[in-house]
């Protein structure tokens, strides 16, 4: 297969059962214990800046964004990304990254933070960020921020706790 007829669609309430599926099949049972899904635990992601990709009717990846604070910076956290193996190295979760990021600067957010590999996000222009600290364990090398506004991350700093006034 050479060409994805790929669509990124908002996700549903609906999505709910098959995005768990993915992520249980993707990473498995120890994702319960890294440091973003503590935050995960204690707020919603928010469907409007969370999306699904699909070959077809076949959910082939997901991507989630979360309300936090860093500090007292309101920023997102974003992830999980996924993408179910047989597609990967096709361009989806590229897709479903440059979704996530437009829709958040379209809805006026201005920073999105990431625990991730900077090798493959700088490619979207996320850099590391110092001075930021999760709840549990995380390298701070791959503590990674992307300004959707120029600046929005300098003198940010402070532990990254949920944004419940902006869950809804």
């Amino acid at each position: 297969m050479t060409d994805l007829s790929l669509t990124i669609l908002a996700e549903t309430p609906n999505d709910a059962q098959a995005i768990e599926r993915l992520h249980e099949r993707t990473f498995g049972p120890g994702r319960y214990v890294l440091s973003a899904y503590r935050l995960r635990e204690h707020v919603d992601h928010l469907l409007a800046l969370s999306f699904t990709a699909r070959i077809g009717t076949l959910m082939v990846g997901s991507v989630r964004q979360l309300p936090i604070c860093i500090g007292d910076t309101p920023a997102l956290l974003l992830g999980p990304l996924t993408v179910e193996p047989p597609f990967r190295d096709r361009g989806v979760g590229r897709a479903l990254l440059a979704r996530a990021l437009t829709e958040a600067k379209t809805q006026g957010h201005r920073l999105v933070l990431l625990v991730g590999d900077e090798a493959y996000y700088s490619r979207a222009a996320f850099k590391r960020i110092s001075g930021v600290t999760m709840p549990g364990p995380v390298d701070p090398a791959r503590l990674l921020v992307h300004e959707l506004v120029d600046g929005a991350a300098d003198g940010v700093s402070g532990a990254v706790r949920p944004d419940w006034s902006a869950a809804a």
